[in-house]
C-alpha cells in the first residue's frame, strides 16, 4: 500500500483545501494518505470543516504559517521530519509555497523516494519587488532540483514556471487541473437565489454583481469598486455589488468607497450599493443570487471562485492573469489585460448591458465546467502520475 504524506500551507477557506481533501479521500483504496498543514491566519476562515466532512482528521502544525519566521519555520520543519519518520511515506506531496519549502526540504533529508510539489499559484509576479521575486525564484529552482516531479494546474502556469521564470525543465512538469465536487452548484438554484437575495435585500430589478475571495492587495478589489462606480455613472440599471470574503484590506476598501461617496454596509441595508458579507462557507448558496461574477486579481493560479461561479452558471468579467484563460469556458466571460483598467470597466459595462442577450446559457456554462473540473478526474490523473513516479523510482 503506497503511503502519501500530503502537506498544505494552511487550512484557510479556499480551493486548495478542497483539492487536498478530495485527493486524500478519493484516491484508490490501495493508498494510505496522511494530511497535514498549518492553521488559518487572522482574517481568514478555517477550512477544517471540509476534510472533517469527508471523515479526514488532518494534523495541524501551529508553526506552519504564511510569513517567513526563522523560529516558526524551524519548529515546523522539525515536526514535519518527525511525522515523516513515524509515517514513512513513499510519496511526500506538497501544495503551495511555504508547505513546498519546508515539506520538500524535510522529505529530501529523510530520503523519501518520491517528492512532488503542486504550484497552486506563484509569487513571482506582483507580490514583491523584483529583488525579492528573484530571490524566491532562486529558492524555487533549488527545491525543484530536490523534487521528483512538479505539478502545474494549467498549461499557462506550466509555461510560466518553465519558460518564463525558468524554475525547472518543462519535462519535469505535469499538468493536472484542479478537481471539485461541483454538483451542489447545479442544484436548487431558484430556491438558493430567492433566499440569498432576500437575506441581503437584493430587489428583483437590481443587477447583483459579486466578487469572491480574500481581501488582500493582490486581489485588487479597488478595480472592482472602480468598475461599479463606472456602472453607476453609465447605466440606468440598478446595481448591487456584493463582496464575499474578508481580510487585511477591508478597512481600506471601506475608506475607498466612502471617498467616492458611494454607500456600503456590512449588514442588510437595502439602500447600500456595496454589501460586505464576510466569508460564506457554503458559497453554492450565494452564487445563484448573483447575476455576474468578477475577478480583479493582479496574479492568480487557477482561481476556484471562477470555477465555482461557472458551475453555478454565472457569467464572468475578469483580468487575464495566471491560468484564468485556461478555465474560462468560451463565450462565458470577458477578459481584460492586467493594467488595462479602462478595458476592464468597459467589459463590465458591456456584460451588464447585454446580460439578457448572451449567446450562451447558464446550463451550457455549468455542464462544460463541471465535466472539466471533476474531482474524480483529478484523483485519476494523480493516481496515474504517482504510479509512474513510483515505478521509475524502483527502476
Amino acid at each position: 500500500m503506497p503511503k502519501v504524506l500530503r502537506i498544505i500551507n494552511r487550512f484557510n477557506l479556499g480551493g486548495i483545501t478542497y483539492n487536498v481533501s478530495y485527493l486524500s479521500k478519493y484516491l484508490p483504496a490501495d493508498y494510505e494518505t496522511l494530511l497535514i498543514g498549518g492553521p488559518q491566519e487572522e482574517g481568514e476562515e478555517s477550512s477544517l470543516f471540509i476534510p472533517h466532512s469527508l471523515g479526514l482528521k488532518p494534523i495541524i502544525i501551529q508553526e506552519l504559517k504564511r510569513s517567513i519566521n526563522p523560529l516558526n519555520d524551524y519548529f515546523a520543519y522539525k515536526k514535519v521530519v518527525k511525522i515523516i519518520r513515524d509515517f514513512k511515506p513513499d510519496i511526500v506531496h506538497t501544495h503551495a509555497s511555504k508547505a513546498g519549502a519546508i515539506g520538500r526540504l524535510a522529505a529530501y533529508h529523510c530520503k523519501v523516494p518520491v517528492i512532488v510539489h503542486t504550484f497552486h499559484g506563484h509569487v513571482f509576479n506582483n507580490y514583491f519587488s523584483n529583488f525579492k521575486s528573484n530571490i524566491f525564484k532562486i529558492i524555487e529552482r533549488a527545491f525543484a532540483k530536490k523534487s521528483t516531479a512538479i505539478v502545474a494546474i494549467s498549461n499557462i502556469q506550466k509555461q510560466e514556471i518553465s519558460t518564463i521564470h525558468k524554475i525547472c525543465d518543462p519535462a519535469k512538469i505535469f499538468v493536472i487541473p484542479l478537481g471539485f465536487n461541483l454538483e451542489k452548484f447545479t442544484h436548487n438554484s431558484e430556491q438558493k437565489r430567492k433566499l440569498f437575495r432576500e437575506k441581503y435585500n437584493i430587489q428583483d430589478e437590481e443587477t447583483a454583481i459579486g466578487i469572491v475571495g480574500r481581501l488582500a492587495p493582490i486581489k485588487n478589489h479597488r478595480l472592482f469598486i472602480d468598475g461599479i462606480e463606472h456602472l453607476l455613472k453609465n447605466t440606468n440599471k440598478k446595481i448591487k455589488a456584493v463582496i464575499i470574503g474578508d481580510g487585511e484590506t477591508k478597512e481600506e476598501l471601506f475608506s475607498y468607497i466612502k471617498a467616492k461617496k458611494i454607500s456600503y454596509t456590512t449588514a442588510n441595508d437595502q439602500n447600500a450599493t456595496f454589501v460586505f458579507t464576510s466569508w460564506i462557507k457554503q458559497v453554492d448558496e450565494a452564487l445563484p443570487g448573483l447575476d455576474l461574477i468578477c475577478l480583479t486579481s493582479k496574479n492568480e493560479g487557477t482561481p476556484v471562485s471562477l470555477i465555482e461561479a461557472q458551475a453555478a452558471g454565472c457569467y464572468i468579467v475578469s483580468t487575464n492573469v495566471g491560468g484564468i484563460k485556461d478555465i474560462l469556458i468560451p463565450k462565458a466571460g470577458l477578459l481584460s489585460e492586467l493594467g488595462d483598467d479602462e478595458g476592464y470597466k468597459k467589459n463590465l459595462l458591456k456584460a451588464v448591458s447585454e446580460l439578457g442577450k448572451l449567446n450562451v446559457s447558464s446550463k451550457e456554462i455549468s455542464e462544460a465546467i463541471t465535466q472539466k473540473f471533476s474531482y474524480k478526474r483529478l484523483c485519476s490523473d494523480m493516481d496515474l502520475l504517482y504510479r509512474d513516479l513510483l515505478k521509475r523510482n524502483k527502476n
